[in-house]
């Protein structure tokens, strides 16, 4: 037990590296934009029509080590998003003053760049050789925990396994069945209360459902962008609404989406 709560401290410190090398120094400034260019070469994207829209689409693209040419992997795919849509992500560079902002609770699907590199499900981890990124196993006392004055705020833990439970207030993974298979967004790293926790990519209710404020989608196109992701490729996710994509895609340097 005490080894997968490591497996999770081993991810989140990866999370942040993998944040880092992807994003460079953050800026407000949008001639200093936070990019995907640089180390990363592979690319999901997921647009939104409008910020308070619950449904989307994801793609997914990648590029060689030396170019900066995106061609798209696969073909397009539904989503859905928080149950209020999407707002920008903390002190995310290029956002409009008057756009809105993710906050703990508000049910919304944070925009922004953000690193993908970890994987998580039920499956016992024999099961998930298939899987490049590293793959942590939920355990029944897996919890991501969402008490903002928690040392373990925005951080998934074995409750088995920690030293002191500070927390009142948690998602019990293993209980919430969409979690069978997902993938930990590199949102709010390192956490800062009250900006949002728990962000996943994970399997949707079905087409007209929506989310507490993650990323969801059929299963079989979640199993096929797992199988997908390579870790040697640093792939990060982009997630706007479709507006803001086309406002901000030149300065990002990402690619134009067809249709």
């Amino acid at each position: 037990m005490r080894s997968h709560s490591l497996d999770w401290r081993r991810a989140r410190h990866l999370l942040l590296a993998v944040f880092a090398a992807a994003c460079g120094t953050p800026s407000r400034q949008l001639a200093q934009p936070l990019s995907p260019a640089g180390r990363a070469l592979q690319l999901v994207v997921v647009t939104t029509p409008s910020w308070n829209a619950t449904s989307g689409t994801v793609r997914r693209f990648e590029r060689n080590a030396d170019s900066n040419n995106w061609r798209e992997a696969g073909r397009a795919e539904p989503v859905v998003v928080g149950r209020t849509g999407l707002a920008w992500g903390s002190d995310a560079p290029g956002a409009a003053p008057s756009a809105p902002r993710k906050r703990e609770g508000d049910g919304k699907a944070p925009a922004g760049l953000f690193p993908l590199d970890t994987t998580f499900g039920f499956a016992p981890r024999a099961e998930m050789v298939w899987a490049r990124l590293p793959y942590a196993p939920l355990q029944p006392g897996s919890e991501c925990v969402d008490d903002g004055k928690s040392t373990h705020y925005n951080t998934v833990v074995d409750r088995a396994t920690v030293d002191r439970v500070d927390w009142t207030s948690a998602e019990r993974m293993r209980e919430i069945s969409v979690y069978r298979m997902g993938v930990i967004v590199g949102y709010n790293a390192p956490p800062r209360a009250g900006r949002g926790s728990c962000i996943f990519l994970h399997i949707w209710s079905g087409p007209t459902s929506s989310t507490a404020g993650c990323t969801a989608m059929d299963a079989t196109v979640l199993e096929s962008l797992i199988r997908w992701l390579d870790p040697r490729a640093r792939p990060v996710i982009v997630q706007l609404t479709e507006s803001e994509y086309a406002r901000l895609r030149g300065h990002w340097g990402l690619p134009r989406l067809a249709g």
